[in-house]
């Protein structure tokens, strides 16, 4: 592939993609079909488009690996750490590139739906998820030489809480002990977790070596197939194998990232052969892939398409009859049809009905003149209705801006917006700064394992709210959703949970999204990971 410096543009790249992956797309659409639940994304507006979790083409089993050459992924956005203490561990927040600098313990499996070892060789309970041992694969080292034994994931992990990472709330409310004893880890939890599996495939997961350091002297060293070669802002990151990777020397020479300012730029560069690979979210953008039978990693994320409320102290979202109005001024139909033209899915349900999570209990449901006398009442005691919506500025996000403006301030809000240069701009403004009345984000709630992200974005002590309302009650009903075992049990919690939510308003949603991964024919060997990460361990480039 080139390596010409990218020239990112606003053309129709989708064009010739749709005629280069053409040939792919009746088997790819038997094969999406045939996966379990999917999802009709806004079929009122649009010809059927049906996909869900996993590849949208399987390769041939005989396929022989090329070794060398440099893959280049367009991002979303450059994660302003490398630290998983620091980042959250998504791929549209930089997972992707941590994922192969450290691997994880465990990783998501879209062909059985289940969590399975990775850098561990077996995860196991005896006793109905209370107490977890976790045996290493022997031999493991980091890219430093020294071991990655029980001691260093256990002294990982404390690192993780202490400083705190992005689930260290969810951690340190549920893990109360940790043993470690030459390649057995042994965890001893508060509580039933019949999926703690799944915090061993993120940030927890995510084993950093003693010698990367600590915030400013921070760097990156794991046990990953490939390790930090160098790093210019606002560039290109770029990643080399590691030669001594457990599971053998990657096919690859290395992994380059760059960032481009919008997703249009990204597919225009994928098709020019500029990028190899490039991560998408637009609705737009998204189903003209499937259409196409283009190569694929889709991952289908509840509440991916919403909008934080700010509820700290001193906040218009402080006074709940704020945050009501807000929920029923904005009608989600309205943000698909702008934003999007509309092809995504609206709903304010947290779990549509190609999820398993899906309950009786709808999402809030729009109604403007009851917004306004709540408006009313909020200003007749002293709010000036005015609210900061933070936001990218990419064409979905920033039309997505303009439709919930428009909405809010027809019931009586002033709405001033801020479009950040970048994904890592807004983290800023949001997550460190809490400098914000909404902003655009997503929750991600995914099928595989919802509680762990909602109980880090939801509970009081999650450590993911930014600034979102919390409440006991809300509190009480996550953490009985945590020890639901059977999908009866658990979506009748679900089914309270939204009820709670209806009530107080955390976020704005808009519906769900799929993230996805999408390559050329010249990439091979891709492995799924969760929350829309993937391992170039095995990965390689024909031609």
């Amino acid at each position: 592939m080139s390596t010409r410096p990218l020239s990112p543009n606003d053309g129709g790249g989708i064009a010739p993609l749709r005629r280069r992956w053409r040939r792919r797309s009746a088997a790819a659409t038997l094969l999406l079909a045939a996966c379990g639940e999917s999802v009709d994304h806004g079929a009122s507006t649009k010809d059927a488009v049906t996909y869900k979790d996993g590849f949208t083409v399987v390769e041939a089993a005989d396929a022989t690996p090329a070794r060398g050459g440099q893959l280049t992924f367009a991002g979303l956005g450059e994660p302003r750490s490398l630290d998983p203490a620091v980042t959250i561990a998504a791929g549209t927040t930089g997972g992707v590139e941590m994922l192969n600098i450290y691997d994880s313990l465990t990783r998501y499996d879209v062909a059985t739906a289940s969590f399975v070892p990775q850098l561990a060789e077996s995860v196991e309970t005896a006793d109905g998820g209370v107490t977890w041992t976790v045996e290493l694969r022997e031999g493991l080292r980091f890219t430093d030489g020294s071991p990655l034994d029980a001691a260093a994931v256990k002294r990982s992990q404390e690192r993780y809480v202490a400083t705190p990472g992005p689930e260290a709330g969810l951690w340190a409310a549920n893990v109360e002990k940790v043993a470690a004893a030459g390649g057995t880890v042994t965890y001893t939890l508060r509580q039933p977790w019949m999926s703690f599996p799944s915090a061993l495939s993120t940030g927890p997961g995510m084993i950093v070596a003693d010698s990367s350091g600590s915030g400013e002297e921070f760097k990156p060293v794991g046990a990953g197939p490939f390790l930090l070669d160098r790093w210019a802002p606002q560039e290109q990151l770029v990643l080399k194998a590691n030669p001594d990777y457990w599971a053998g020397a990657p096919a690859l020479e290395s992994l380059r990232f760059v960032y481009m300012p919008h997703q249009q730029a990204s597919l225009d560069s994928l098709e020019s052969g500029e990028v190899d690979m490039a991560l998408v979210t637009d609705p737009e953008k998204v189903d003209p892939l499937i259409e196409a039978g283009a190569p694929a990693y889709v991952s289908m994320v509840g509440v991916g398409s919403m909008v934080l409320v700010n509820a700290s102290e001193g906040r218009a979202g402080a006074d709940p009859r704020v945050r009501q109005a807000m929920a029923m001024a904005v009608a989600p139909e309205a943000v698909s049809s702008r934003a999007y033209g509309g092809k995504a899915l609206a709903s304010t349900t947290m779990f549509p009905d190609y999820s398993r999570w899906h309950t009786a209990t709808a999402g809030p449901k729009s109604d403007p003149d009851r917004a306004r006398e709540l408006v009313k009442e909020a200003k007749a005691d002293g709010f000036d209705g005015t609210l900061v919506y933070r936001s990218v500025n990419d064409p979905g996000a920033r039309n997505s801006a303009l439709a919930a403006k428009a909405s809010l301030e027809a019931v009586g809000f002033k709405v001033e917006l801020d479009f950040a240069r970048d994904i890592g701009q807004l983290i800023g403004k949001v997550a460190v700064e809490k400098d914000y009345d909404l902003a655009k984000w997503g929750l991600n709630y995914r099928d595989a394992d919802p509680f762990s992200k909602m109980y880090a974005t939801l509970h009081s002590a999650g450590g993911q709210g930014f600034g979102m309302a919390t409440s006991p009650e809300l509190d009480g009903l996550l953490l009985e959703l945590q020890g639901a075992t059977a999908d009866a049990q658990g979506v009748a919690v679900m089914d309270k949970i939204q009820q709670e939510i209806n009530e107080l308003v955390p976020f704005l949603n808009f519906g769900p999204f799929a993230e996805v991964i999408t390559w050329n024919d010249d990439v091979h060997g891709i492995t799924g990971s969760g929350s829309t990460m993937v391992l170039f361990d095995k990965a390689w480039l024909r031609g």
